[in-house]
This record gives structure tokens, C-alpha cells and sequence, in this order.
């Protein structure tokens, strides 16, 4: 089936969904294929369970309402573009090593003061994430933000060719996924795959971090709005973090503005400012913008501040890797407060930099005075390193559990598989 046929279909239904157990009423499913299961196997079951049609891939699967393809995924990452082609809604794509959910979320409440904004929910920023995403917009639909993520070279260049965006923003390069991407130089090639496709594309906006000594370079020949610390359209400067970020930013020849957030970490400052450049680009007023990011309260283990009754627990266990792990602790050792702890787990898919990255943390808590510092995880397990180890989260829990810990500023971070957000409850 041709994808303007399947466009048809999807259009009589409204909504896509990939999970049978998640079938609203009249949707559209589309039979993916995973290392342990097979959606095909599926199609007759989302039917009873409300679908109107079920695209599949595999004949002996076919029925009455299934729409047979010759690649489901193939299928759904085209009908995403066709629509997102039919709907010409203007289109962020962000992508990044560090902070670009967090960032999208902050781009995404300052454009709702003025615009009907999607944007990506969660991290739905691969290669399924993305068509589901772009599935959702409508014609009501003024403006989308659409998070974009890579751990091997060539997906953003796949992403960037389903999602077509008009611009773009690459928060920061780092070392992350050096597994997949071979190099930091992979990294910074992959994630620069958004500024080629945009300069392919001709006319191309970016909005970009003024002191970025690794972005600025690839920028060639783009439309480039700059945001930072130390001049660009967009300036700001940190006034306090201790522990929430307060700081205050101008327009290039107009007033400043200071802003009390939410968020924890000095590193959220440039996260911020590139939420109030495209703020400003696209018109939002500068008041709305302070509001929207005043308001903000992140959510799901990022940069959170956790009150528990009994310790402050500073939660951004979504992901790690050495660049946002030194982050994090340097603005730890940053702020103002006492006693404090720092719990650190495990950063993945390092490949043979793993060992190396590693040691470079240990050593570099040997130089901060956090009282407490607890590691976990096989990786840090390999370290030189005076800290209490301890193999994997359970054996930290059962620790603990045998431990009173009270009256703490507890950092707590590491790499999502590790699991350290068990620790909220019972810290």
C-alpha cells in the first residue's frame, strides 16, 4: 500500500498507536517489530481492543480491517512525513548531548503563552518517537518542538529527513554514547547532522550558545541567533543558584529581565536562554517569557529539587555522562547549603573511554568536600578511588536502609539503567 492510500485511512482514524494493550477507540494500528516481540501477532487483538484498522507487514496476519505494507516502520516513518508535508506547521527540531529534553520542555512553555504548541512528550526522540510525535500535529496546531536523539552516527540525518524541520537548535556536544559514535568527533558530526539537513534545505534558522567552541564552526552558512553568557542577541548571567537558578537576560538593546526558576543546576542557565531566543524570535513578550519559565517544575529525575521530610534530594538520575556528571557536581560544589552527600552511579555506553571517564570523576570529587560520597555501579567499581563502592543499587539500598541519614543536600545521579530514583523514598 502506497503511503497517500495509508494517509487516507489514517485520516479516518485520527490517532496511531503502536501498543495493543493502548487502543483508543477507532485509532489506527501500526505492527512494529522489536528483538522480543512481533506486532504483526498483535493486529487481531488491537482490533478487539478498539482499533479501526491495523496496518501489518506479514500476510498470514491479514483480516478483515488490516492493511498490509511492506515494512511497518518504513510505513509509519512515511506517513509521518506525509503529513507533517500536508500541515507545513513551522517545525524546532532539537537534538544535543545534554539538556535538550529540558530544553524543549522550557522552548515549548514560552511558545504556549502565544502560540498551540506540540512538542515531544517525554523523550520520544528516536526513530519511532519521532513519526509518533509528528502523527499528533493537527491543523489547529500553530508551532511544534520535536526532540531529536542519537547514539549512533547517521540517526539525527534520519530523523531530521522524516521530521523536515524549518529550525534547529543543538544544545551542546559532549561526551556521551562514545560506544555508538566511535569519537567525540562522532558526536559532534552526528548531532551536526541537524545544521547540514537545514543548510541543505537553504534559508535555514539556527539558535545557537555564543560561546559554543564546537557549534559555532559547524555553523556555517545558517542563520544563526545567538544566545549565551558573554553576548549574542539573547544575554544572561546568573545571579544565584542555591539552590534554585535565578538570573537575568536581555535583548540586544533592550531591558533586562531577572527570572526566579524552578530548576536546579547553573547549568540550566543556557537552557534557559535558548528558550527565551526563540521566545523572542518567534514574538513571545518578554513578560510571558519570564512568567512561562518561572512557572516551569520539571519533572521525571531532571535537575529536581526533592524535599522528603527528613533530606533535600537534588534528583537528576534520568541520565549521565561525563560531561553533565561534571556538571552536576560542579554545580553542587557550587551551591551554598550544608552538610552534603553526593550518591553517584554508573555512566553507560562509554566503550573503551569508559575506565578513563570514570577516574576522571573519582578524582575530581577528591577535590570537593561533600562529606559523604557513595559509588555504584561496575564502572566506578574499577576506579583508584577512597570512596565507599558499592557493586549495584540493591546493595546501596540495603545500606542504607541500616543507615540514618538525615539533614542532607543529597546529589543523586547516574545513568537511568541504574536506577538510582529508587533512592527518593528512601531518602
Amino acid at each position: 500500500m502506497e503511503t497517500a492510500e495509508l494517509y487516507k485511512f489514517f485520516l479516518e482514524c485520527g490517532k496511531v498507536t503502536t501498543d495493543s494493550r493502548n487502543c483508543p477507540e477507532g485509532s489506527l494500528f501500526i505492527a512494529l517489530k522489536g528483538e522480543n516481540f512481533n506486532g504483526n501477532a498483535f493486529a487481531a487483538k488491537a482490533l478487539e481492543q478498539g482499533c479501526r484498522y491495523a496496518v501489518i507487514d506479514e500476510p498470514q496476519y491479514a483480516g478483515e480491517r488490516t492493511l498490509l505494507v511492506d515494512n511497518c516502520l518504513t510505513a509509519l516513518q512515511q506517513l509521518a512525513n506525509y503529513h507533517r508535508r500536508q500541515l507545513k506547521t513551522p517545525l524546532i527540531g532539537i537534538t544535543g548531548t545534554n539538556g535538550k529534553t529540558t530544553t524543549k520542555e522550557l522552548i515549548a512553555t514560552v511558545l504556549q503563552q502565544k502560540f498551540r504548541t506540540l512538542y515531544t512528550q517525554g523523550n520520544f526522540n528516536n526513530h519511532i518517537g519521532v513519526p509518533l510525535t509528528l502523527l499528533q500535529l493537527t491543523p489547529e496546531h500553530e508551532i511544534a518542538v520535536v526532540e531529536m536523539g542519537a547514539n549512533h552516527p547517521g540517526e539525527i540525518n534520519t530523523l531530521v529527513r522524516i521530521a523536515e524541520p524549518d529550525y534547529g537548535i543543538i544544545t551542546n556536544v559532549g561526551k556521551a554514547h562514545l560506544e555508538g559514535f566511535g569519537s567525540f568527533e562522532g558526536v559532534i558530526r552526528t548531532k551536526g547532522e541537524l545544521y547540514d539537513y537545514l543548510r541543505e534545505k537553504g534559508n535555514g534558522t539556527v539558535f545557537i550558545q555564543h560561546e559554543n567552541p564546537y557549534l559555532n564552526p559547524i555553523a556555517h552558512g545558517l542563520n544563526c541567533i545567538p544566545y549565551g553568557q558573554q553576548g549574542g542577541h539573547i544575554c544572561g548571567q546568573l545571579l544565584s543558584c542555591s539552590p534554585y537558578l535565578h538570573f537575568q537576560w536581555h535583548e540586544e538593546g533592550k531591558e533586562s529581565h531577572e527570572v526566579q526558576t524552578h530548576l536546579i543546576g547553573s547549568y540550566n542557565l543556557d537552557n534557559a536562554l535558548a528558550a527565551v531566543a526563540i521566545g523572542t524570535y518567534f514574538g513571545v513578550p518578554a513578560a510571558a517569557i519570564c512568567k512561562a519559565l518561572s512557572d516551569y517544575i520539571p519533572q521525571n529525575n531532571r535537575s529536581q529539587l526533592k524535599e522528603t521530610g527528613r533530606n533535600h534530594l537534588i534528583v537528576d538520575a534520568y541520565n549521565a555522562n561525563p560531561t553533565s556528571m561534571m556538571a552536576a557536581l560542579t554545580n553542587f560544589r557550587q551551591m551554598e547549603v550544608s552538610p552534603k552527600m553526593a550518591i553517584l552511579g554508573d555512566m553507560k555506553e562509554l566503550g573503551d573511554s569508559s575506565l578513563e571517564e570514570h577516574q576522571k570523576i573519582a578524582d575530581y570529587l577528591q577535590t570537593c568536600d561533600f562529606g559523604t560520597v557513595l559509588l555504584v555501579g561496575p564502572e566506578f567499581g574499577k576506579t583508584s578511588t577512597p570512596f565507599r563502592h558499592f557493586p549495584d543499587t540493591a546493595s546501596l539500598i540495603h545500606f542504607l536502609e541500616e543507615q540514618t541519614v538525615d539533614g542532607k543536600y543529597i546529589l543523586i545521579k547516574g545513568s537511568n539503567s541504574m536506577k538510582l530514583s529508587q533512592l527518593s523514598d528512601l531518602l
